[in-house]
C-alpha cells in the first residue's frame, strides 16, 4: 500500500473476510482532505495515534488529519522521514454471513424420563453479522490486519452448543417430544446465544436446529419398540406367523409332489389336505376364537384353552385356579358364571339383612354392613303397653 493516501477504499473478492485494516501491517500517514470511501454493506473505522476516533457508515467521507503536506516534511525530518501521526482505517464488513455450521462434537448427556440417560448429537445451521463495529475490533480483532470468518466460528459454535444444552435440560422431559418443539427449541436456544453475541458487538441473525438424534444403538432399540408396539399381541402374532409359514409350506409341497410322479403326488395332495384341515383351527387359534373356557398368559397374553398347562405362545406354565360345581362337581374355571358340563348358575345365592336390608352370600353369620346376626335374626322389641 502506497504511504501516502489520496482515496481509501477496500472491495473483499473473497466474501469471507470481517475485517480488513489499511495498511494491512504496521500503521499509516495520510494528509488533510483524503478521501475515504464506504459500501453500502461496510463499516469503517477511523484509528489516529492508537485510539479509535469514529465510525462511518456508508458514503464518501474527507479525513482531517494533522498531517499537512509542509509540516509533514519538517516534522518528519526528526523522525527518520515518517510522520508521528499514524492513522489506520479498519473495513468492517457488515453483510449478514450465512449458512454457518454448527453441531455437538461430543453427544450431550441428557436425563429422559422414557429413556433415562441418554446421549444426543445436535447439529444446525445460523447466520451472524457485525453491529457494533468498534466493538467487535477492540474485542475480538485487535491488531490483526486481516479477520477471517473461520477465525470465529469455533468460538460462536462453543457457545451455541452450551446455551442448547442448558435449555434442553431444562425444557425438555423426553426426546420423543422433541418434532413437536423443534421451533420452541430453536426460538429459546436463539434468545440466550444474543446475549452472548451482543456482547462482541455482533447478532445471530437466524438460527436452526437441523436434527437432535440419540447414538445409532438407541436408534435401533426405539424402532424395536415401535415394531413391538405395532405387533400388539405377541402370543397371537407368533401363532398367526407359525400358521402362515406352515400354510406357505403346504402349498410347496403340493407344487413340488405334483412334479415328481404318482408317489410324489400323492404326498403332497395328503400334505396339503391335511394342512387344509389343521388350518382353520389353528387360524382361529391364532385369533383366540376357539371355544370353550380360555385362559389368558401371564407373560405374553395369548389365549389358551383352559385345560393347556403351557402357553402355546411362550411356552410358559400355566395354573389357574378351579372349583368344583356344586351340582355336577365337575372342575371348571373359577370365575366361571356358570358351569360347561350342566349349565347349573354358580352365581351365589344371597340373603337380606332383617335389619338394613344389605345383601349378603347364602351362609353370611353376619350382616357386612351393620354387623346384625344372620343366623339367629333378633326378635322386634315389643313396645310397651300404654296404660290407658
Amino acid at each position: 500500500m502506497a504511504k501516502f493516501f489520496e482515496v481509501i477504499e477496500y472491495f473483499d473478492e473473497t466474501g469471507e473476510e470481517m475485517v480488513h485494516r489499511i495498511p494491512e501491517t504496521g500503521s499509516g500517514e495520510t494528509q488533510l482532505g483524503s478521501q475515504l470511501v464506504v459500501r453500502e454493506s461496510q463499516f469503517a473505522v477511523f484509528f489516529r495515534d492508537g485510539k479509535a476516533l469514529d465510525s462511518f457508515g456508508p458514503g464518501r467521507h474527507t479525513l482531517t488529519t494533522l498531517n499537512l503536506p509542509g509540516i509533514r516534511r519538517v516534522i518528519g525530518a526528526a523522525f527518520d522521514g515518517k510522520s508521528p501521526f499514524r492513522v489506520e482505517v479498519y473495513y468492517v464488513n457488515g453483510k449478514v454471513f450465512t449458512n454457518s455450521k454448527w453441531g455437538t462434537q461430543e453427544p450431550i448427556p441428557f436425563r429422559d424420563t422414557e429413556l433415562h440417560m441418554v446421549r444426543l448429537r445436535a447439529f444446525g445451521t445460523y447466520s451472524e453479522r457485525v453491529i457494533e463495529p468498534q466493538l467487535f475490533i477492540n474485542k475480538i480483532v485487535g491488531t490483526q490486519g486481516v479477520f477471517r470468518r473461520n477465525e470465529i466460528e469455533d468460538f460462536l459454535r462453543t457457545i451455541i452448543i452450551a446455551r442448547l444444552t442448558d435449555f434442553l435440560g431444562e425444557n425438555l422431559k423426553s426426546i420423543f417430544d422433541l418434532p413437536q418443539h423443534y421451533d420452541e427449541v430453536s426460538a429459546g436456544t436463539k434468545a440466550r446465544v444474543q446475549d452472548d453475541f451482543s456482547k462482541y458487538g455482533m447478532e445471530l441473525v437466524d438460527f436452526y436446529i437441523n436434527a437432535i438424534t440419540p447414538p445409532q444403538d438407541v436408534q435401533k432399540m426405539i424402532d424395536a419398540r415401535s415394531g413391538m408396539g405395532a405387533v400388539g399381541d405377541l402370543g397371537k402374532f407368533t401363532q398367526f406367523s407359525a400358521a402362515r409359514a406352515l400354510r406357505d409350506a403346504a402349498s410347496q409341497a403340493g407344487g413340488e409332489g405334483g412334479g415328481a410322479g404318482t408317489a410324489g403326488a400323492g404326498l403332497g395332495l395328503g400334505a396339503g389336505l391335511g394342512m387344509g384341515m389343521m388350518m382353520p383351527g389353528m387360524i382361529s387359534q391364532a385369533y383366540g376364537q376357539t371355544g370353550g373356557p380360555q385362559i389368558k398368559c401371564p407373560k405374553c397374553g395369548g389365549l389358551n384353552p383352559a385345560t393347556s398347562k403351557f402357553c402355546s405362545g411362550c411356552g410358559e406354565k400355566l395354573e389357574m385356579e378351579t372349583i368344583n360345581c356344586p351340582k355336577c362337581k365337575q372342575s371348571i374355571p373359577k370365575r366361571s358364571k356358570f358351569c360347561p358340563n350342566c349349565g347349573s348358575s354358580l352365581a351365589p345365592k344371597m340373603i337380606k339383612c332383617s335389619k338394613c336390608g344389605t345383601d349378603a352370600p347364602d351362609g353370611t353369620k353376619f350382616c357386612p354392613d351393620c354387623g346384625n346376626n344372620l343366623v339367629t335374626p333378633e326378635k322386634p322389641k315389643e313396645e310397651p303397653k300404654k296404660e290407658g
